[in-house]
């Protein structure tokens, strides 16, 4: 099981943003390949360290982790699939190197571990999904083309002079406190320590070019509309010396012909006719996976609600499956020929005809509030 990630950072739930970042800075410089050469065990907390941040920093992610946990961003199956699970040195030197001003890599940025320019990121790619309440219900595995900016066969590239293969220049400027150096990333390369040296003829002028490709995605069951899954290095590459950016897939749900969700529960109308409800009767209704038979007692009042447990929505992180309500609806008729009219004048007064309501038959309030505990 994947260790929480505010106690990777030894922070509280109620940390705030700079709180964050400092928690980061002192596990990252105390994991630090630079500092821990060879050692497994440091390079795995310093990963760690960088999944929990990049999670936590974001309030949109850090949202979605306070609610769903690990499972809204690794996709139901640990590490390898989307978010931090995915995140390899390259991905934590290019994202994270700013945090750590020059305190490791020289020229101010993250070497990679390995000396010279910190490899830049290529931009991501948004799609939108569209999934049946079926493929939530159960997850699905989707299969969509994407289309990527690469570097084109045959490029090359050579040492940027403006800051020789840093990635980064330095700049010095006098202030009342004395002299302050700063580092900012090289506007000749953007970053990579390299500029184009020599490009094929249908490659763009940063020697890219765009290619199709299907990528597999891998969607757990209970997403929401609106949630945003990663697919790591499935973006644009970028010049140079780059690791690919990232597939951001938005998750749209369509609307379902007789079930509506709520969260992890669904709602089903029944609608069923006075003499249905007099004299019960059995009825086939939607659930999530094909027809459910339930029996309606002899009697049944209108406003009834049958809860068939686990015919719901699995939940995201892995705490059960919702429930199936079944609103019992009786269909008064509009209209009525002279026999059915008279049937109905001759009730009246008859006491199997007058509402009776029991202490057990609950109200609407009741009801409502039922539904919400």
């Amino acid at each position: 099981m994947k260790k929480d990630f505010y106690e990777i950072l030894g922070i509280s739930k109620n940390a705030d943003a700079a709180e964050i970042k400092k928690a980061y800075r002192k596990k990252a410089l105390e994991f630090h390949p630079d500092k821990n050469p060879g050692n497994a065990a440091a390079e795995e907390s310093f990963k760690a360290a960088a999944e929990a941040y990049e999670v936590l920093s974001d309030p949109n992610k850090r949202a979605k982790y306070d609610q769903y946990g690990h499972q809204a961003f690794d996709g139901g199956g640990g590490h390898g699939g989307f978010s931090g699970g995915g995140m390899n040195m390259d991905d934590i030197f290019s994202q994270f190197g700013d945090i750590f001003g020059s305190a490791f890599g020289g020229g101010g940025g993250f070497s990679g571990g390995g000396g010279g320019s910190r490899r830049v990121k290529g931009s991501n790619l948004r799609i939108k999904v569209k999934l049946t309440l079926e493929e939530i219900a159960n997850g699905v595995e989707k299969k969509v083309k994407v289309k990527r900016k690469v570097q084109a066969p045959g490029v090359s590239y050579k040492t940027c002079s403006t800051c020789n293969g840093q990635g980064q220049v330095m700049r010095v400027t006098n202030t009342i406190l004395g002299r302050m150096q700063s580092a900012s990333t090289c506007p000749t390369c953007g970053g990579s320590g390299q500029i184009l040296d020599k490009k094929p003829s249908e490659a763009d002028s940063q020697g890219m070019i765009l290619e199709d490709e299907t990528v597999t995605i891998k969607i757990p069951a209970g997403v929401v509309d609106g949630m945003q899954l990663k697919v790591s290095n499935k973006g644009n590459d970028a010049p140079g010396n780059s690791v690919p950016g990232d597939l951001i897939v938005a998750i749209e749900e369509i609307e379902h012909e007789f079930l509506k969700r709520e969260g992890e529960n669904l709602h089903f109308d029944l609608y069923i006719s006075f003499s249905e409800a007099v004299l019960g009767i059995s009825k086939d209704i939607s659930a999530i996976n094909g027809k459910v038979r339930i029996k309606l007692d002899e009697g049944i009042q209108s406003g009834k609600i049958l809860r068939l447990k686990g015919k719901g929505i699995p939940s995201i992180n892995g705490y059960g499956t919702g429930d199936l309500l079944v609103h019992v609806n009786v269909w008064t008729p509009k209209t009525l020929n002279k026999e059915q009219k008279q049937f109905f004048e001759n009730n009246l007064e008859n006491e199997n005809f007058t509402p009776n309501p029991e202490k057990s038959d609950k109200s609407f309030f009741e009801k409502v509030k039922d539904m919400f505990s």
